[in-house]
């Protein structure tokens, strides 16, 4: 599944969509939902979709999630790696809100940022802390390569530096051909419109805070099938 960033909605709609889908199909041995990192930030409930992610998701699923940029931001700040204007400009403001902490100003001054630090660690729940460090950089199943924003073209999978699979864009979206040799990457981070199953390279990412469409990919023998809050 795509980013949620916040629009827990959405999530339940795709949940509900994909319960459905298994139902049509019970023949299917193994099913596991992989969420692909930007639970938070920008949506109105990033609280809800982290709360509904530490349940079981979906009875009779494994469940696998990975860490997206956004989350990364959150613990840079709780952890004073960061001062957290960078996050409150790119979505970290819905975050705060979602729980509960008011936001009097932007932390202009060290003691703004400790102050605006103690308000969000006293109000994040200890379980969402945990379920943000148990996050994993990557994923693999079979031919498959589940990242948050992508890989670093030509670099081993396990020689992948974090940066690159939380942010990068460019050199990975304009390489031309497999990015992992005998892989194919499925990722979001960069929104694009409508899904793109691109041969090698999967985008799930479609702006679901902003266009409402939360986009998940079916994986099922060698069948490749896009899921949306939109379709229908």
């Amino acid at each position: 599944m795509g980013d949620i960033h916040g629009r827990a909605d959405l999530l339940e709609v795709l949940l509900d969509r994909i319960a459905a889908d298994a139902a049509r199909h019970p023949e299917d041995r193994h099913r596991t939902l992989v969420f692909l990192g930007d639970y938070i930030d920008r949506g109105a409930s990033s609280r809800g979709v982290v709360e509904r992610l530490l349940a079981d998701p979906l009875p009779g699923f494994a469940t696998v999630r990975l860490l997206g940029n956004h989350e990364e931001a959150l613990l840079d700040f709780l952890d004073e790696r960061s001062d957290g204007l960078d996050w409150l400009g790119y979505g970290g403001l819905e975050t705060l809100l979602s729980y509960g902490v008011p936001l009097r100003g932007l932390p202009d001054t060290p003691q703004r940022a400790a102050e605006l630090r103690a308000a969000l660690a006293a109000a994040v729940p200890a379980s969402h802390v945990a379920f943000y460090r148990a996050c994993a950089l990557h994923h693999t199943v079979g031919d498959y390569v589940f990242v948050h924003a992508g890989v670093r073209p030509g670099v081993a999978l396990e020689r992948q530096h974090p940066a690159d699979l939380l942010w990068i864009r460019d050199e990975f979206l304009r390489h031309r051909g497999t990015s992992l040799p005998g892989k194919v990457v499925v990722h979001g981070h960069t929104i694009c419109d409508m899904p793109q199953d691109l041969g090698h390279r999967v985008n799930i990412d479609t702006g679901a805070f902003v266009s409402g469409r939360l986009t998940s990919l079916v994986l099922r023998g060698m069948r490749r099938q896009f899921m949306s809050t939109l379709d229908g």
